[in-house]
């Protein structure tokens, strides 16, 4: 294989959204030939990417012959063909995180169960088949349904308070998760080589959207005890190794009103829950994934000062043609970084972007982050 800065070497991105778009705004940096493959003939990624194909990831042809003229192959959505990413890597393509592993994250029960295995904490669940078999398990409710594949952003998730609300879960394979009494989301990102090396990120305090289930904002770091913060930590470098996975890995977890960490899910590429990393750290999430997926030194996690991020996303009942309103306010403010992801097409509740926010004192920090919330709005 290609070293990674041999000028001939190219790396291959399953996905191009706006991931992909800010994965590439680092290589640019390391000068690396980056191609894309992306369903959508307009994806964010389309104008910056070296060469941009247009296909469907989940097709296997596609996806084997997009790979074949890449040395290292990597994702930035889990939801792709991995029976072809097997075979480019028994054909000795470089495929990062494993296929076997994005077949786990795929599915909600496998990762369940791997936990479960593993003596990593999370929350009691049982395994599901379809709607009927919840009339099973009313003894477990309150709990929340989600489906076993192709859950997304939000989507997937059902919660189910009472044995009224049944007909609202999913008929399809799943699994119900006891409901978690939790004061507090965080997240801790972790990325590994394959030399072995971890580092780990601050963590994060996530704040979701009460109806939609998509993190609104997040403040960096988290506000806990360092005995909290440090089992979070303990807990992100014990789940990438025991998957023994190469690349970046977000590792979202409740804590309950006693302090005890409960992982709720995972994701094997750059996460929304890092985006603050591009002001704030001294390695960003996206340069550090290229490092490890390239086998490179991982570079430096500490934050500059705390952080935030307010997610952009369109706003309810507005679909069309993106207008950003009160722009120019939110660039008046000092230490505010505004990153918009080239969706021309907005729609309820789509990420269309992100700001970060960084500044010394937490009190304006949060202010400037509920300045923004309140200020910029993406209509049609």
């Amino acid at each position: 294989m290609l070293h990674a800065f041999d000028p001939n070497f190219k790396l291959g991105v399953l996905g191009g959204g706006q991931l992909g778009r800010m994965l590439i705004q680092s290589a640019i940096n390391f000068n690396l030939d980056v191609r894309i493959l992306d369903p959508d003939e307009n994806a964010p990624c389309r104008d910056l990417s070296s060469e941009f194909f247009c296909g469907s990831l989940k097709d296997f042809d596609t996806v084997y012959e997009f790979g074949k003229d890449c040395d290292v192959i990597t994702i930035e959505i889990e939801h792709v063909n991995t029976e072809a990413l097997k075979k480019l890597r028994d054909e000795g393509k470089k495929v990062f995180p494993q296929p076997e592993i994005i077949e786990l994250i795929q599915d909600k029960r496998i990762q369940k169960q791997f936990y479960k295995t593993h003596n990593i904490p999370t929350a009691d669940f049982v395994l599901t088949e379809n709607r009927k078999d919840l009339q099973q398990h009313l003894g477990f409710l309150p709990a929340v349904h989600k489906l076993g594949k192709e859950g997304y952003d939000g989507r997937g998730v059902q919660r189910i308070e009472n044995e009224a609300q049944i007909e609202q879960g999913f008929d399809a394979p799943g699994l119900l998760e006891k409901m978690v009494d939790f004061k507090k989301e965080i997240s801790v990102i972790v990325a590994r080589n394959e030399k072995g090396e971890i580092k780990t990120f601050p963590l994060v305090e996530l704040v979701f959207h009460p109806v939609h289930n998509l993190v609104e904002y997040l403040f960096a770091p988290a506000k806990v005890s360092k005995e909290v913060a440090q089992q979070a930590d303990k807990i992100a470098r014990k789940v990438i190794t025991d998957l023994n996975m190469v690349g970046l890995l977000a590792v979202e977890m409740f804590i309950t009103q006693e302090d005890e960490i409960l992982v709720n899910e995972v994701a094997p590429r750059t996460h929304n829950s890092g985006h603050q990393t591009i002001e704030d750290n001294f390695t960003s999430q996206f340069e550090q994934h290229l490092r490890a997926i390239l086998n490179l030194p991982l570079g430096a996690t500490d934050s500059k000062c705390p952080s935030a991020m307010v997610n952009l996303l369109g706003e309810d009942d507005h679909e069309g043609p993106a207008i950003y309103t009160g722009i120019e306010e939110i660039l008046g403010q000092e230490g505010v970084y505004v990153h918009l992801y080239g969706k021309k097409l907005t729609k309820p509740f789509r990420k269309m972007g992100h700001v970060t926010i960084i500044d010394h004192d937490i009190d304006r920090l949060k202010e400037k982050a509920q300045f923004v919330k309140d200020n910029l709005k993406i209509i049609s």
